[in-house]
């Protein structure tokens, strides 16, 4: 049993010097990052290199509600047709909940009947990450935000066109703002 014991706690040191190795350089400087920027009226404003966003789960924690800490910061998944944004029609634009980087633009999101938001395409592809996700017993592509690598949810191929793709996304994820308030 102690052998096991010293196997996962290696392992998870290991782990947590990957994640620490990941996000900084040599010397204990961020890693940088690359964000595309929009105004609040969703025109594209320039690239920016920004300090990847790295906090403690405890720091998460005073940030965020419970809710947008579990989707977020532990890949959870709310109920379909309970987030707030599932439903919302409104025209703006929709940022990461965590760290404030613009991801989706009203003007692709539609309807897919599924109960989450749902585009057809980020702001800016830049903007966010993909990673294969075999978790459920299935294969799906999960959908990060580039900066602080929160969860947002995943993209499948069945969208409209003209991508064919569906980004459905987590309302916890999100913060919407309306065009032109930013």
């Amino acid at each position: 049993m102690r052998k096991s014991m010293m196997r996962r706690e290696f392992l998870s040191a290991l782990g947590a010097g990957a994640a620490f190795a990941a996000t900084s350089k040599p010397g204990g400087a961020p890693k940088k990052v690359r964000i595309v920027m929009f105004d609040g009226a969703g025109n594209r404003t320039g690239v920016e290199e920004l300090d990847k966003v790295v906090k403690t789960d405890e720091e998460w924690k005073k940030q965020l509600t419970p809710e947008q800490f579990e989707v977020t910061r532990k890949k959870g998944t709310e109920y379909s047709f309970s987030g707030k944004y599932w439903n919302n029609h409104a025209d703006g634009l929709y940022y990461c909940i965590c760290c404030g980087t613009p991801l989706f633009d009203s003007k692709t999101k539609f309807e897919s009947g599924t109960g989450w938001p749902s585009f057809w395409q980020p702001l800016a592809k830049e903007n966010v990450r993909e990673h294969l996700d075999l978790s459920f017993g299935e294969r799906r592509t999960e959908v990060t935000c580039t900066r602080c690598d929160g969860h947002l949810g995943h993209v499948f191929e069945d969208g409209p066109k003209p991508t064919g793709l569906r980004y459905c996304m987590n309302s916890a994820s999100l913060d919407f703002k309306p065009r032109g308030t930013t």
